[in-house]
């Protein structure tokens, strides 16, 4: 086991913020948040590029300071205690820092040494993980000939070399094919079934919806909403979505015909979203005007509608 010393306080709450702030000059990057994190849970950030959930991420990670409010990790302020704090976190950055000039299995064995670890316990755990990575045919391999997912993999896999009880993950999936994001969710699944508490922020939507328990939608760094996924589609959306393509000249002029299908109408510039309970009865109804759209598709709400609810413009910028 690793031979770090334990915080002073651990309670059921492992991260909590209050009025949370961080400011640039004027600009508030992060405005006055709150939130709880309950030790073992999937906690997400999702929202488009520039919402502030990275700042927030190096917040909870002690390496920038708060403007304004209150933060506690495990029980301990970061900024004070931020040496502890971090003994007991992983941390994957948005961008893979791994060291080209070690090998893969050497990366994972010198990452532990800054934590004081011995060889004796880096040498089996670097084993186990590189295993629990998908990569034990790769340990002896340069780190520069992995492919994306792999690399990914690997940073995953040196951020637990400290066995965290808190496992910070900024857009862990951002770049990889469809493919690589499955095998990853899947090793994020073994962890949070282990114990280890995520906290990860993301501009996808069905990455939010596979991987967190709960999750606070942020834009211009405020919070518009907070909920488990299921529950934020519930309250902000209706059960189905009806969407239906007129072509680019047409969806705005058929949509005032539409008018009283559905709960809602939402025109895009590439197609007209009606929110429903029933979509086939509301597409049965569209029919029934007159009306006959190039392409028609019945699908499930999402958080991407939420976030169109909230936000008036897609998630993805």
């Amino acid at each position: 086991m690793p031979n770090i010393v334990e915080p002073k306080q651990l309670t059921k709450t492992v991260i909590s913020a209050r009025g949370l702030t961080k400011k640039y000059g004027d600009f508030a990057a992060v405005d006055g948040i709150s939130f709880d994190v309950p030790a073992g849970e999937s906690f997400g950030l999702l929202g488009p590029n520039g919402a502030g959930k990275s700042t927030t991420m190096r917040m909870i990670g002690g390496v920038s300071q708060r403007t304004s409010g209150d933060l506690a990790i495990m029980g301990l302020d970061p900024e004070q205690h931020g040496p502890e704090i971090r003994a007991h976190l992983g941390v994957v950055p948005q961008q893979d820092n791994l060291d080209e000039d070690l090998r893969v299995r050497d990366n994972l064995i010198v990452y532990g040494r800054y934590f004081g670890l011995p060889h004796s316990y880096l040498r089996p755990k670097a084993d186990e993980l590189l295993e629990f990575a998908q990569l034990s045919d790769k340990a002896k391999a340069k780190v520069d000939s992995l492919s994306g997912g792999m690399k990914r993999r690997l940073t995953i896999a040196r951020s637990l070399i400290n066995e965290p009880k808190i496992l910070l993950l900024d857009e862990p999936t951002t770049g990889l094919d469809p493919q690589a994001r499955h095998i990853l969710w899947d090793r994020l699944f073994r962890l949070k079934e282990q114990g280890v508490t995520l906290v990860l922020t993301t501009h996808y939507m069905d990455e939010a919806e596979q991987l967190c328990d709960r999750l606070i939608v942020v834009d211009k760094g405020r919070i518009m909403a907070e909920g488990s996924p299921a529950a934020l589609i519930r309250e902000y959306s209706t059960r189905e979505v009806l969407e239906l393509r007129f072509g680019s000249e047409r969806n705005a002029t058929v949509a005032a015909q539409l008018e009283g299908i559905g709960e809602r109408l939402e025109t895009l510039p590439d197609r007209v979203l009606i929110y429903t309970h029933d979509g086939e009865t509301s597409l049965e109804q569209v029919s029934g005007r007159g009306l006959h759209p190039v392409t028609s598709l019945v699908r499930r709400s999402s958080l991407e509608d939420v976030f169109l609810r909230l936000t008036g413009r897609s998630l993805v910028d």
